[in-house]
């Protein structure tokens, strides 16, 4: 074999060897250096609670004024002024707003004039009676002696009666007249637009120089709001169950008076102020299966108006040996739940659970998990199942990550 040949067998023998180790490295892929595949995943456990718990309703409520009065015109006449600034609060009787009192002033004098005018006319009258009733007196024993005809007697009894008559005319005239002059001062009362009850007064809805009368509609409101009304809508399953925890009426009725309702605000805080029953509704509304039900909480300083939303919370029901978890260690999968288990040996196991009722941040499994078992909180979705994981107790301030 020449040099030529044998440069061509060493070349063809490294392009071979070469080729071959492309394909065993193609077929093992390198490892990073130092990672670990098997590493255990850090996570964080905790262990399945057993105690019992307040099982909490929630429903949308509305604020509403105690007692809601309109104030509306009960004469024609224009507004002249108003009296009282609007949002603030208002004493029973005083003035909101004056209609203009002239006309019903002299209408009040003129019934007033007219009513003397009977009274007058009745004194006269009566006078005129005594006068035929002296008459009679006088020929009654004259008749009886023959001294004067039974001719006078009868006209001077027919003149008292037809005198009494007039006296009787008279006296209705003046109770006719009476009722003039009260209507005319009630009135002349009604020009005075004043508060009804004690409250906070609404927004003006006319304005001064505006003609009202008995159609005008409310020219304003005035509600009572200390304490304030709560309505919210109670589902009919669910009032049924707590009406059948007490059968009789007077366990009902210490139920409703012991229950304490929460008012979570707007802003999300709960107010300051725990509220009472009031009543229930007589019927349940057709259309949406639910009955209403009142509240009533204080309302210092008239903080809260008619009108507003807040979620009222009570609690239903005393739920004992409930099973507790985090809501973070629940997971939803296709509509059912399921959490992340760890054995002894720190594997992971996937289960299906069903859940109850919320507490706070935490759910009441209602099957599915054991007391004392440990489930993960926090890296759920790293495991899977039968992976090998390296736990830790799960720290509560994680919760808001």
């Amino acid at each position: 074999m020449n040099v030529l040949s044998k440069y061509k067998f060493w070349v063809g023998g490294a392009l071979c060897l070469l080729v071959i180790g492309l394909m065993i490295a193609a077929m093992y892929p390198k490892h990073v250096s130092g990672a670990k595949p098997d590493a255990p995943v850090s996570v964080e456990v905790v262990q399945v609670q057993q105690k019992d718990v307040p099982i909490y309703g929630e429903w949308i409520g509305t604020l509403d004024g105690f007692v809601n009065a309109d104030v509306r015109a009960q004469v024609t006449g224009y507004l002249l002024k108003q009296g009282y600034q609007e949002g603030a609060f208002v004493r029973k009787g005083q003035l909101l707003f004056q209609i203009d009192p002239r006309p019903f002033q002299a209408a009040l004098d003129q019934a007033e004039g007219q009513l003397a005018q009977a009274k007058a006319q009745l004194a006269n009258d009566e006078a005129v009676q005594r006068r035929t009733q002296l008459d009679v007196e006088k020929y009654e024993p004259l008749a009886k002696e023959q001294a004067a005809s039974q001719q006078d007697l009868d006209n001077a009894v027919q003149n008292n009666l037809a005198a009494k008559a007039t006296v009787q005319t008279a006296q209705a005239l003046i109770k006719s007249a009476q009722a003039a002059v009260e209507t005319a001062r009630i009135n002349l009362e009604f020009t005075r637009l004043v508060a009804p009850i004690d409250g906070i007064a609404g927004q003006a809805q006319l304005q001064v120089g505006a003609l009202v009368n008995l159609g005008s509609g409310p020219v304003t409101s005035v509600s009572t709001v200390d304490p304030i009304k709560v309505y919210f809508t109670v589902g009919e399953p669910q009032y049924l169950a707590w009406r059948q925890r007490f059968p009789t009426e007077a366990s009902r009725q210490a139920a409703n008076k012991n229950l304490r309702l929460e008012l979570i605000l707007a802003d999300g805080s709960t107010y300051a102020h725990p509220g009472t029953y009031f009543f229930a509704d007589r019927q349940v509304n057709e259309s949406t299966g639910a009955i209403r039900i009142a509240g009533l909480f204080p309302n210092p300083g008239n903080i809260l108006r008619p009108g507003g939303y807040a979620k009222v919370r009570a609690v239903v029901r005393m739920q004992q040996g409930a099973l507790l978890v985090p809501q973070r260690a629940v997971s939803e999968l296709q509509g059912g739940y399921q959490v992340a288990t760890v054995d002894d040996g720190n594997k992971v196991n996937i289960r299906p659970v069903t859940v109850g009722d919320r507490i706070g941040n935490q759910w009441v499994i209602a099957e599915g998990l054991k007391p004392g078992e440990r489930v993960v909180a926090e890296g759920v979705q790293k495991v899977r199942p039968g992976a090998q994981v390296n736990p830790r107790p799960f720290a509560t301030g994680s919760a808001g990550r």
